[in-house]
């Protein structure tokens, strides 16, 4: 064993000289560096036979990596955008990619906090358990043209319209990275990749072994508790199994009044993976359950309602998933994967809404080489939504209960024009659904290469989002309206209503993008992002016949239409930024701009937040900085600077605010952390609900501490 640690820990002290060398070695010497590296490395592998010690295990996962890997050591990689490994400089496509590293630096306790890292991606708290989160505009609470992945699972709702945050959650030590989109990625992702793409990936199982314990609380953040284990079934099939659980504070409304929003969480699950000793056959099977009791108070002036009469409403929200995928390597150029998903949501607020979703996903892709140079890519995909919703005072659905079936197929060519210089990818994905019929969703995407360190790319899209149950077999009711401006109190209210009377179409988009990526040194780059975005067939309002009811107390009823007459262009930049001055300090920025222009009917432009007022409901600007210092091994300092301009829709005037997180690891796999959020201010306000018409919050102040301990 002496003799092995002495070979493992020079072959270490190789490679690190190596990396080192090759960070501020001129390019023009990189061969040499090879070269020598290679001739070392050689040596030691020989001598390493000599003393038979071939087989030995070594835990640095750098020497399982050749000297010309070696090389592309920083090089990012990233998955969702053709669905296959590339690198991101050769993406053509805006993408952002944010680490583990990242998540556990920030001191974020969830999904959409994490969010907030990536340019031109809006993150509004609304209150304890409610987001809005957007790519590009048109924020809201659905998130209705993002389309979000967990591991590749669509976990997109068809009668929320969009991520329900609340149950998009696991464990935050088990995700590895999370890939954003920004723009439309329909062609790979279908219907509903419209604005962009957040696919959260976890970890595999082989890299969660051990044990991992985390505790702690604070003043919003009032406890948290999570435990897991990691371990193996046999040699080549790891597994870990994990559990969670938190409490959190409820808002105060504008008036200091308590929201009843308490958030009180529990989630367990699982995963399991096993790597065939052949390496040609790859398996994963993982599975969750969550239960969530959350709550809200209505706001009366938004939803006058006789038959509700108690304003705060507790209820719950409960499910779960099971995954499994198989990859098959067919060569070391073709591979195939299949994957299927079930899904289950239950949603009980009565009396205002009560549903129950499942969802059964099957998902199927291959890629092959095409003369030699070449790839081509191929799949198909099926779903089936299976809803049934309980009528109440609020929302009713005709039929109650139905079944939605989802069909498409894709095909993507990547084409290499000339070798890691100009790189083109075309393809399109036609889908089928019961509401709008056959979508067909193409794009082009162009890479050129200047040099190894930096890259122009250009691409053009299609994309759709279509309609859910919701816009289609759904009446709302709006609420009582008891006066009218300038004329005081009505004789007889009047009653909204809303429904899309069976007209409600796809929502289009055709989108140019621009961008521009380098990499200036192993310790900067930079990241410029442009768009031009043209929507059609947006969502817009139109007013049916006004009538009296029929039964007492008597009442007008006017109901709004649905239809898809309005439109919008946006445009904007984005800009990210990486820099590491000295080895221990490094800082992430990142800037965006949004300029939008909605044409839409006046009651849409005044009541709509979601289309018609767009314009008006998201920040033009953003900004955030972020500073990871590292005084020594065992203590580090992150800073997290946020500014987001006003929402003149909701009266939400500009802020700034900071996040702050201290570490200290006394030992190799104990640390104590102690995190501040939102410190600038005791409280500030961020969005809106526009589909709930809950009480507007302020979000608070939040000081917590804990600790983290792997065994």
């Amino acid at each position: 064993m002496e003799v092995t640690e002495r070979i493992r820990m020079l072959k270490r002290l190789v490679l690190h000289i190596a990396q080192l060398v090759l960070r501020n070695f001129i390019l023009t010497k990189k061969w040499l560096v090879i070269a020598i590296c290679t001739l070392v490395v050689s040596a030691i592998e020989n001598y390493t036979l000599r003393v038979a010690i071939a087989n030995a295990s070594f835990e640095n996962s750098l020497l399982d990596l050749s000297i010309e890997e070696l090389m592309d050591i920083r090089v990012v990689r990233v998955s969702s955008v053709s669905r296959n490994e590339q690198k991101l400089m050769h993406v053509a496509s805006a993408i952002y990619v944010i680490t583990d590293d990242d998540i556990q630096r920030s001191g974020v306790t969830s999904i959409p906090d994490a969010l907030r890292m990536a340019p031109g991606v809006q993150v509004a708290r609304i209150s304890t358990d409610k987001w809005a989160v957007s790519i590009r505009g048109f924020n809201g609470l659905s998130s209705s043209k993002v389309q979000v992945l967990v591991d590749g699972r669509s976990d997109y709702s068809p009668i929320f319209i969009g991520a329900v945050w609340a149950q998009q959650d696991t464990l935050i030590e088990d995700v590895k990275r999370i890939e954003i989109i920004r723009g439309p990625a329909a062609s790979v992702w279908g219907t509903n990749a419209v604005n962009g793409v957040i696919n959260i990936i976890t970890k595999h199982a082989a890299d969660t072994q051990g044990t991992l314990l985390t505790a702690g609380g604070g003043s919003f953040e009032r406890g948290f508790l999570s435990a897991r284990y990691g371990g193996k079934l046999n040699q080549d099939t790891p597994f870990r199994i994990y559990a969670k659980g938190f409490s959190r504070d409820s808002t105060r409304s504008l008036s200091g009044t308590h929201d009843n929003e308490q958030w009180h969480s529990a989630r367990a699950g699982f995963r399991i993976d096993h790597d065939h000793a052949n390496n040609l056959d790859q398996f994963t099977l993982q599975g969750e359950y969550f239960y969530n009791a959350l709550g809200y108070t209505l706001d009366s002036n938004a939803l006058d309602i006789p038959a509700i009469s108690d304003r705060s409403q507790r209820g719950d929200l409960q499910g779960g998933y099971l995954r499994f995928r198989w990859d098959r390597a067919l060569s070391d150029k073709s591979a195939l994967w299949l994957q299927a998903a079930y899904d289950r949501s239950d949603y009980q607020f009565l009396p205002v809404s009560k549903y129950s979703v499942e969802s059964v996903d099957i998902d199927f892709q291959h890629h092959l080489p095409l003369f030699e140079k070449h790839k081509f890519t191929w799949g198909g995909h099926y779903r089936a939504n299976m809803t049934k919703v309980d009528g109440s005072e609020v929302i009713t659905f005709m039929p109650p209960r139905d079944t939605n079936h989802f069909f498409s197929g894709f095909v993507r060519g990547d084409f290499t024009l000339i070798p890691d210089r100009l790189l083109f990818a075309i393809g399109t994905r036609l889908d089928h659904n019961e509401f709008s019929g056959l979508e067909i969703q193409p794009n082009a995407r162009l890479t050129w290469s200047l040099n190894d360190h930096q890259a122009v790319w250009v691409a053009v899209s299609r994309a759709v989002r279509t309609p859910s149950r919701s816009e289609s077999d759904a009446l709302v009711n709006l609420g009582f309206r008891r006066d009218a401006a300038g004329v005081g109190a009505l004789p007889i209210p009047v009653l909204s209503t809303l429904s899309s009377g069976g007209r409600f179409n796809s929502e289009k988009l055709l989108a140019y993008e621009l961008g521009y990526r380098h990499q200036f040194s192993s310790s900067a780059s930079i990241d410029v992002a442009g768009f031009i975005n043209d929507y059609s067939d947006l969502r817009d309002f139109g007013f049916g016949a006004i009538s009296l009811s029929a039964g007492l107390p008597q009442h007008f009823v006017l109901p709004l239409i649905l239809n898809n007459k309005a439109s919008a262009l946006t445009y904007g930049t984005e800009v990210s930024v990486d820099w590491r001055p000295v080895t221990n300090w490094r800082l992430h920025g990142n800037y965006s701009y949004l300029n939008m222009h909605v044409s839409a009917s006046e009651f849409a432009e005044e009541f709509d937040s979601l289309s018609g007022a767009a314009d008006r409901s998201n920040p033009r600007h953003q900004f955030s900085i972020r500073s990871d210092y590292d005084f020594s091994e065992k203590l580090q300092l992150n800073l997290w600077l946020r500014y987001t301009s006003k929402i003149p829709y909701y009266g939400i005037s500009d802020y700034v605010t900071m996040d702050a997180k201290l570490a200290f690891r006394p030992t190799k796999d104990f640390e104590l952390f102690l995190v501040g959020q939102n410190l600038f201010a005791e409280n500030h306000r961020e969005f809106v609900s526009d589909i709930v018409p809950t009480m507007p919050a302020r979000i608070p102040r939040g000081i917590y501490a804990g600790a983290r301990w792997r065994f």
